[in-house]
């Protein structure tokens, strides 16, 4: 494939192959814009600018300045850093075997969040809500048009619905009653700090295990992620070994 010239800065040629190289070096998130034509104009210029600078200060002799010979050096040493730690991770590695034992092992870690789809009238005495909750169970008015009249909850435009929800989301008393309720099924009146609800719920999802190959990269990042702690401990101890540190 042909890498096509773009540019030529003081004898240097920037290629199509230079900017996609550059482009993949951003963040997900900016690569889209990066590859589109105007990102892609933006960024030429901005690597001509940095390709003018880089000349400016070679010309310069910016290289003997000592500020720069330190920066350098600090570069340099988090660059060894770096490749010394790579090399201690060199065999670290992890097994399919490895990764299905922890998820057997692990399995209600996990688990999806039981999950309640109800309806609510929300009202302020005892009384009211027990006189609606038996209309709408005698079939006088339906739960939703219950709610559109009663309810001073902002949910009575949407005949009462709250959707979906884990546990945690709501007040413990609504909560309670919710879970607990057969699909379909009208509550007694349910007090809470802002009044009274009556409740149906309109679905339940139980707590189910993910799929193993939903979890798998996760999990063999997270134990990848801990042999490699394990293996920097073990490298540095060794270290303190073969170098001597002196606490001050």
């Amino acid at each position: 494939m042909e890498n096509k010239i773009l540019a030529t800065v003081n004898g240097k040629n920037i290629t199509e192959q230079d900017l996609e190289f550059a482009i993949s070096r951003f963040p997900e998130q900016n690569k889209q814009y990066f590859s589109t034509e105007e990102g892609k104009k933006q960024l030429l210029n901005q690597i001509i600018n940095y390709e003018l600078v880089y000349n400016f200060a070679k010309d310069s002799n910016l290289e003997s300045d000592e500020e720069f010979k330190k920066q350098l050096e600090l570069v340099k040493r988090d660059l060894l850093i770096q490749a010394g730690i790579t090399k201690s991770f060199s065999n670290v590695e992890i097994t399919e075997e490895e990764i299905t034992a922890f998820y057997e092992k692990n399995k209600e870690m996990f688990k999806t969040e039981e999950t309640v789809n109800a309806k609510h009238i929300l009202v302020d005495e005892e009384e009211e809500a027990k006189k609606i909750a038996e209309d709408i169970k005698n079939n006088v008015i339906s739960f939703e048009e219950a709610a559109e009249k009663y309810s001073k909850c902002p949910s009575k435009a949407q005949g009462g619905s709250l959707g979906a929800f884990e546990r945690g989301r709501m007040v413990p008393e609504f909560e309670d009653a919710a879970f607990k309720l057969d699909v379909d099924a009208i509550s007694e009146p349910v007090k809470t700090q802002f009044g009274f609800h009556i409740i149906k719920v309109e679905d339940k999802q139980p707590s189910v295990a993910k799929d193993f190959e939903e979890v798998k990269p996760m999990i063999a990042s997270n134990l990848l992620q801990e042999k490699q702690n394990k293996e920097f401990i073990n490298l540095v101890e060794k270290l303190k070994g073969t170098y001597k540190v002196e606490m001050k």
